[in-house]
């Protein structure tokens, strides 16, 4: 009688000695936690054109051909992640590690990489980094990797047939049940179980697939039990981070032109580098040797292939653009109120009225309710911008006027455009939340018939402040602080306010606390404002979006143009909130 088998033979991993070869996911595109920011890399963006035939190398090192252990035979994007084929190399140390893996004591894999576009975005509360556009350059073995999904395959389980006799039944059964036992062994000793557990499961004439799900279940128990002694690597501070170096190579290559601004003591090693020096260190970083190529490969490699040089220039342009705004004339912007928006959607600002007048309680009387009246008026932030280009002449030619007065002048511009959203909300004088203009007589805050700034006509206008009453009718005591005026009434204005020495008490002006404030931007001769202060009294608001206060910037290697694109961009809005701190004449 002829008995038809098949025996399960288990083939552990993908581990070839003979061929010195293995299969593994490289990476999963799981989320990174890096300083500050998680670090996401998008599959389709991925250029694998140069994994093919890439170095294994030990722990991400290539500074000898000792730090290799083989290199990448094939490799294409699969459901499960990024596959790899490995070939390892036929010396010690290579059948060494290759031994390793097989036996499963080695298992981390991170993968090289440059990126050539970055997309910035939030997750919640947490910034994220985005690599749209990235290129794959070597794997490593490693020892704690970044991608925990990241591991060498699990080959298939084959089961090949076999005829046996009768009389060779007890035979096979008993060579059949130490395979097993075999087995068991070695599922215990890949899921880390002791010795004890495997003699149970043998006793107990457990079959591998059973002694395979015991296994599992030990292991979800002790990894529930003992979370706790997970190791967890955290980087306080990673030295390679490219928007940690574009911020120190950025503030030195800002310093070349500002010799008065002080380097920081990490932005030192790049002191004194030119665009180029700073271009070919970008390239080193990246594994990429600059030796014997000209200035303006460099720049075109860097701009390209790298992240960081793009980075850097966007850190110094950012840097000049800021300077240039905060230096620029702010005009009407002191005497409104900064605030931020979360949204572009319609911002209401509650404006408060004065608290109830207190009333006498008699004996054993009732304590009356009291309440607070209130108004809302609405304003919505909006998107403005502009894209300017560094050529790439400028690069090789170390121009550094090219990033400090270009970008300069954009964030004048952008101090500018906000002043002049200010002065527009002033002069076009819109309708408020009651249907009457901002300067009313019914406001009583206008003064219609034109008169130059003297102390008569300033005493009218602090009059006028000073009987304001608020949303309950009560006088709430606005008081003046600043004068604004066109530059044809200016001087006529600071005589009117100066302080001056007098002889007599009738020649004494008492407007000395008053500022006066001079806009160009202002036409109209024939009108004037007395202001109050912003933190006594709400008048005009302008907002930013939050987490973006005045200008911001993005930057890319040029297409379109030869050389990199600065994106500019400013989420500004304005409104008037309250007219009561504010007055006008003519």
């Amino acid at each position: 009688m002829t008995i038809h088998l098949r025996a399960l033979s288990p083939q552990p991993t993908t581990v070839d000695l003979e061929a010195r070869t293995v299969e593994a996911i490289a990476s999963t595109f799981a989320d990174v936690q890096r300083a500050g920011y998680i670090e996401r890399l998008n599959p389709k963006g991925a250029d694998l054109s140069r994994f093919v035939g890439a170095p294994v190398l030990d722990g991400h090192r290539s500074g000898s051909t000792r730090d290799q252990f083989g290199v990448i035979e094939a490799t294409e994007l699969r459901p499960e992640g990024l596959w790899v084929r490995i070939k390892f190399r036929s010396n010690d140390t290579a059948r060494a590690v290759l031994a390793d893996i097989a036996e499963g004591t080695l298992r981390g894999l991170s993968i090289g990489y440059t990126v050539a576009e970055w997309k910035e975005g939030r997750d919640g509360n947490r910034r994220t980094r985005t690599a749209n556009q990235w290129t794959a350059l070597e794997l490593s073995m490693v020892s704690i990797p970044a991608d925990r999904d990241a591991h060498f395959r699990t080959g298939a389980l084959h089961m090949e047939q076999d005829e046996q006799t009768v009389e060779r039944q007890t035979e096979t059964a008993q060579a059949t049940r130490a395979q097993i036992n075999a087995e068991i062994r070695q599922i215990a000793e890949t899921a880390g179980l002791t010795r004890a557990w495997a003699d149970e499961q043998i006793d107990a004439e457990a079959t591998a697939d059973a002694a395979r799900r015991a296994a599992f279940e030990a292991m979800q128990t002790r990894s529930a039990s003992a979370t706790t002694r997970t190791q967890r690597a955290e980087i306080t501070v990673d030295h390679t981070d490219p928007a940690v170096i574009a911020e120190r190579a950025g503030e030195a290559l800002f310093a070349r032109s500002h010799p008065d601004h002080e380097l920081s003591a990490p932005a030192r090693p790049f002191a004194h580098m030119s665009i180029p020096d700073l271009a070919r260190d970008c390239l080193r970083r990246a594994g990429i040797t600059g030796a014997g190529m000209a200035t303006e490969t460099v720049i075109t490699r860097a701009l390209h292939t790298t992240s960081d040089f793009p980075l850097i220039l966007g850190d110094t342009v950012g840097r000049e653009l800021r300077r240039g705004y905060q230096a620029a004339q702010s005009g009407v912007r002191p005497l409104a109120r900064q605030t931020t928006a979360r949204d572009f959607r319609a911002k209401r600002s509650l404006t408060l009225g004065e608290g109830p007048m207190l009333e006498k309680v008699n004996e054993g009387g009732e304590f009356k309710h009291g309440t607070i009246d209130e108004s809302g008026e609405t304003y919505s932030l909006a998107t403005f911008g502009r894209i300017l280009s560094l050529s790439r002449q400028a690069m090789v030619n170390d121009d550094l006027g090219a990033f400090t007065q270009i970008a300069a002048r954009m964030g004048t511009a952008a101090a500018s455009f906000e002043a002049g959203e200010l002065v527009k909300l002033v002069t076009s004088n819109p309708a408020m939340s009651d249907g009457t203009a901002v300067f009313h007589a019914d406001h009583g805050n206008l003064e219609a018939a034109f008169a130059a700034p003297t102390a008569t006509s300033l005493s009218a206008a602090r009059v006028a402040m000073w009987r304001q009453t608020g949303l309950s009718g009560q006088l709430i005591g606005v008081t003046p602080r600043f004068l604004l005026v066109p530059p044809e009434l200016q001087t006529a204005a600071e005589q009117t306010v100066a302080e001056i020495m007098a002889t007599k008490a009738e020649d004494v002006v008492p407007f000395a606390n008053i500022d006066v404030v001079v806009d160009p931007r202002l036409t109209d001769v024939e009108q004037w404002y007395v202001v109050a202060d912003p933190a006594q009294i709400d008048g005009i608001e302008y907002a930013y979006l939050e987490g973006a206060p005045g200008p911001q910037i993005e930057t890319r290697a040029g297409f379109e143009v030869d050389g990199m694109q600065v994106k500019v961009r400013l989420d500004f809005g304005c409104g008037w909130i309250d007219y009561r701190g504010w007055y006008r004449n003519g």
